[in-house]
């Protein structure tokens, strides 16, 4: 199992030259790839961007989005965001996609918010052609950067529900868990290789999967506080009461999800000290 580490760019207060920082350093060390989460109404940096300038800071790691809130943008614009972004980073953004359950998201943006899962079907169906090089629609040509990849950006759909998971067979490479542990995460990837199947996709789907951790008791207090801070109720204390805080937690959580089944295991942050980076890649 591959594990990566996300960036502290949704933790209130982060600079840019932080999270930056923290790409570099895991670099460096044994990660397969940085993630970022999303949401519009907060003081969180934008995925894709922030992935852009990570690209230039760093050149061997991989770019992933766990998971960027697709239907708050246009799906045209957004693939070629992402088209672009994985040329200019030579092939090395996975692109998992998801939707807000916010509703003040979708206010923002503005998109629409009580058809915004069928909204994601059609986004998904017009991005899948545009990542791959053909038309945006029958009266429109190409978008974007020339496909690195055959297909595009690797695709992986975030979902919870059997509606959602239906679109990991029907348009992913792959399914990704969130805010859930190991034995949540082996049902969801039973589900996902179901969707698969039911699809008629050879091979398998790629699984992976995100979780938080904050090594020390210390990291681990002002964790919960940005956790609680980023979730709230009812999700955040679920989260926080659950948080790895050492070396056996962590070893203990990234065994896991291995046994579950998953291919990369994605481990975001949950304060912005640096030396985060140096105790995750001491214990992998």
């Amino acid at each position: 199992m591959d594990v990566g580490i996300g960036l502290p760019a949704a933790i209130p207060g982060v600079s840019g030259a932080s999270a930056i920082k923290w790409a570099q350093k895991a670099e460096t060390g044994p990660f397969a790839s940085v993630g970022l989460v999303d949401r519009l109404v907060y003081p969180n940096f934008e995925p894709l961007i922030t992935l852009a300038a990570v690209a230039g800071a760093a050149q061997r790691i991989r770019l992933a989005t766990t998971v960027r809130l697709a239907p708050l943008t246009n799906p045209g614009m957004l693939a070629n965001q992402a088209a672009s972004l994985d040329a200019l980073s030579r092939g090395r953004l996975t692109l998992g996609l998801g939707v807000s359950g916010r509703e003040e998201d979708y206010l923002a943006a503005p998109a629409p918010f009580k058809t915004h899962g069928r909204g994601f079907d059609e986004q998904l169906e017009t991005m899948k052609r545009i990542c791959a090089g053909g038309p945006a629609g029958e009266n429109a040509g190409a978008i974007g950067a020339s496909p690195v990849r055959d297909g595009g950006p690797v695709l992986l759909i975030g979902a919870n529900s059997p509606r959602a998971m239906a679109r990991v067979g029907k348009w992913g490479d792959g399914f990704i868990a969130g805010g859930g542990g190991p034995d949540m995460a082996k049902q969801s990837y039973d589900a996902a290789r179901q969707s698969w199947k039911d699809a008629g996709r050879e091979g398998e789907p790629r699984l992976a999967a995100g979780a938080y951790f904050a090594l020390d008791d210390d990291a681990k207090s002002r964790g919960a506080e940005n956790i609680m801070h980023y979730y709230g109720e009812p999700f955040g204390p679920m989260i926080s009461e659950g948080l790895p805080d050492s070396v056996d937690a962590v070893k203990e959580l990234i065994s896991g999800f291995s046994d579950a089944g998953c291919d990369e295991l994605i481990l975001w942050p949950t304060v912005t000290d640096l030396d985060q980076v140096e105790r995750l890649t001491e214990l992998i």
